[in-house]
């Protein structure tokens, strides 16, 4: 199993029931030393706007959001989910808990 946090849309039922088709029960946790930045994003109807996790030079930042435990499989169905404007990466939550989380592809 994985352990993977979610800041944005993947905290929504609908979109969990689009991407996984069910929902997911997660705990909150939070995730520090970094902070979320405006992303805007091209899909098929026009320009959306998003957040995604950078890194921060500030430890205080924190960015709050809920950890899920997934499969391998959820893990790729998230991997096709998100855009090429995102990288997966792993962190250590505030709860000590290593974690996917999604950041910034520079």
């Amino acid at each position: 199993m994985e352990q993977f946090f979610s800041y944005g849309t993947l905290r929504s039922k609908e979109i969990q029931m689009r991407v996984f088709n069910r929902i997911l029960n997660g705990t909150p946790d939070q995730l520090n030393g970094h902070k979320l930045k405006d992303l805007q994003i091209e899909e098929e109807f026009g320009i959306e706007d998003y957040h995604v996790a950078v890194a921060s030079e500030n430890p205080s930042d924190t960015i709050k959001g809920i950890l899920f435990t997934i499969s391998t499989e959820d893990l790729a169905k998230i991997d096709l989910f998100e855009s090429n404007a995102y990288k997966r990466v792993q962190v250590t939550l505030n709860s000590g808990t290593v974690a996917w989380i999604y950041t910034e592809n520079k």
